[in-house]
């Protein structure tokens, strides 16, 4: 018995190597508290614009309000992230994150909450989105001592956004029907005191960072000029913005789905997301347990692959019981294809670039979602919500398989970067420390 107990334990300590470092762990924690609040807010807003329209497109409108200042700011947010000490950056962007939150709980509360005030403390939101992803992407590294263990905080990372995303949605559905949604807004709210906490109480070591030359087009230019020029990143890149485009809004048809075509209401869209949520948890954990970076150019169309069927499945499905489980499988697809491009990305690219390439990934992966929202919420007011998460799941399919094509060469440039990282053992003998600490980090 001690053998098989031994390797138990040696799987989770492996699955949670990151959090021996002081600064993630409190980050973890405070962020962990904050996102639960964030997917009460979520839902709840979801619910209560289509409970007060009845329209597949002003849920659309609502998301795109809340993500489109990530697509069109996060380049230019990018730069200012290279730039400046990303931990300020955090306190301030989670700060009037907590007011934004605060003004739907005031509103709610007092009863005129309407469509307008959610659209426009949305697109405040996005505004301070923008700026909060690539920061936050960016700042993980600061948090790890030793850089070999970036990729686990990567998946941890994940496993506590998807961990949020299984118990919010749980909690706001009884929320919902038991006190409204003005409760869902206040407790986001108060969530974000954790996070401050946790950002206060960090001990973090300045880096150094490039002097202020004030030709932020420039410099927005030559990030976007490295990612052009390096097949890897840009292929990850598009294949996100494609996903993202035609399957990331698939939650904003959650209500549809939940009242039209599965005859529920806000427990039955609760039940949805939590199953989604669910399968991004466990995803995210496959991958936390991984031991290296190597193959995840392989699983990544894969994961991509079984998104896209997963959405088809769920498209043609009539019953509760069957899309709880494709759900399940949607939520892990997506999350395994995001944390392994992430992983990817952040273990190529220059230390230097990280802000820049960083907000480029948050503009393939949240700002290209508001407008596959419009397109979404238009789209099923006129052929309904089913043939748009059909079309969607076809799409990305399709996606999946040009990746997976072009994945032989896409080799030959990230080889002679894991071996100068040591990623490679048996190609990195030769390979002075001195040499290898001088490099981007490893993921």
């Amino acid at each position: 018995m001690d053998a098989p107990t031994s390797d138990v334990s040696g799987h989770l300590a492996r699955m949670g190597r990151a959090l021996k470092h002081r600064n993630f762990r409190l980050f973890f924690a405070g962020q962990t508290i904050s996102l639960i609040g964030t997917w009460l807010t979520q839902v709840a807003a979801s619910w209560l614009v289509y409970g007060l329209t009845n329209s597949a497109l002003l849920l659309g409108v609502a998301s795109f309000a809340s993500q489109a200042p990530t697509f069109f700011l996060s380049p230019v947010a990018g730069v200012w992230v290279d730039r400046m000490d990303r931990h300020r950056v955090l306190l301030t962007t989670q700060s009037l994150a907590m007011l934004q939150s605060g003004l739907l709980a005031y509103f709610a509360l007092r009863g005129t909450l309407d469509v307008g005030h959610i659209i426009a403390l949305n697109t405040f939101q996005g505004i301070i989105n923008a700026i909060d992803i690539p920061a936050r992407q960016s700042f993980v590294v600061e948090l790890i001592d030793d850089r070999a263990d970036l990729a686990n905080a990567v998946a941890l990372n994940s496993s506590m956004v998807n961990a949020a995303r299984l118990i919010g949605p749980t909690i706001a559905a009884l929320l919902i029907g038991l006190a409204g949604e003005g409760v869902c807004f206040t407790i986001d709210a108060a969530s974000y005191i954790a996070v401050l906490a946790s950002l206060l109480s960090l001990r973090i070591t300045p880096r150094v960072r490039p002097q202020k030359s004030g030709r932020i087009w420039a410099e927005l230019r030559e990030g976007v000029g490295y990612v052009a020029g390096f097949p890897p990143i840009r292929a990850v890149l598009l294949l996100l913005t494609t996903v993202s485009l035609a399957g990331g809004p698939y939650m904003v048809l959650m209500p549809v789905i939940a009242r039209e075509t599965l005859h529920g209401g806000a427990g039955t869209l609760g039940v949805l997301s939590a199953s989604g949520g669910l399968g991004a948890l466990t995803g995210a954990l496959y991958l936390a347990s991984r031991r290296s970076v190597l193959g995840l150019g392989r699983v990544i169309p894969l994961a991509t692959t079984g998104f896209g069927v997963g959405l088809i499945l769920v498209s043609q499905s009539r019953s509760l019981a069957l899309t709880i489980p494709l759900m399940v499988v949607v939520g892990g697809a997506m999350m395994v294809q995001l944390a392994a491009s992430n992983t990817i990305v952040q273990t190529l690219v220059d230390e230097d670039k990280r802000g820049r390439v960083m907000s480029l990934y948050s503009m393939a992966v949240f700002g290209v979602v508001p407008f596959g929202s419009l397109l979404a919420g238009s789209l099923a007011d006129r052929v309904g919500a089913s043939t748009t998460l059909l079309v969607g799941g076809v799409l990305c399919c399709i996606a999946a398989l040009v990746f997976r094509r072009a994945l032989p060469g896409l080799r030959d440039h990230i080889r002679p970067i894991y071996q100068r990282l040591g990623i490679i053992p048996e190609l990195a003998a030769g390979v002075s420390e001195a040499t290898h600490l001088s490099e981007p980090p490893g993921g």
